[in-house]
């Protein structure tokens, strides 16, 4: 008798398993809405002359779109790309994370970079992705990222 009840317990365990409807898991960005924000960030650049590197990547770093300017080096890409882990790693922006290092406030992050241009993409407060922008001042390369996400509806 007790396998039976055992034996009916877990049938019944497995079936509320079953028909149990999960809370919708917080919608990824979406490669549209990485080419909108993309091209909005590139506008933004090719409008005040930089010529700059412009990674988009998911919540886990992998790139979704990246555009690199004539006239833009290969060091560009790669401290866009930096900048891209450290947001992701510390989970703060660029220019956030070198305020919390000076002060002591935070570790050092291997890898990580403190120029401006790098923002994490949050949808309802949940991290969805990162982009960051290299090639001219920090600050303009903050405004490009600012441009690119306003134009999808989403701010840093």
């Amino acid at each position: 008798m007790t396998s039976r009840l055992a034996g009916t317990l877990t049938a019944l365990a497995l079936g509320a398993l079953l028909l149990h409807t999960p809370v919708a898991a917080q919608e990824a960005l979406t490669f549209e809405e990485a080419r909108i924000a993309m091209d909005a960030a590139e506008a933004e650049s090719r409008a005040n002359g930089w010529n700059l590197a412009i990674i988009i990547s998911d919540a886990e770093g992998v790139p979704l779109y990246v555009r690199r300017f004539g006239g833009a080096g290969a060091r560009f890409h790669q401290i866009a790309a930096a900048k891209i882990h450290t947001v992701l790693t510390s989970g703060m922006s660029t220019g956030e994370y070198a305020i919390a290092l000076r002060e002591g406030r935070i570790e050092q992050i291997e890898g990580a970079v403190t120029f401006e241009g790098g923002y994490l993409i949050r949808r309802d407060g949940e991290v969805i992705g990162a982009m960051s922008a290299s090639g001219a001042r920090g600050s303009e390369d903050a405004q490009v990222v600012r441009a690119g996400l306003a134009a999808i509806g989403l701010r840093p």
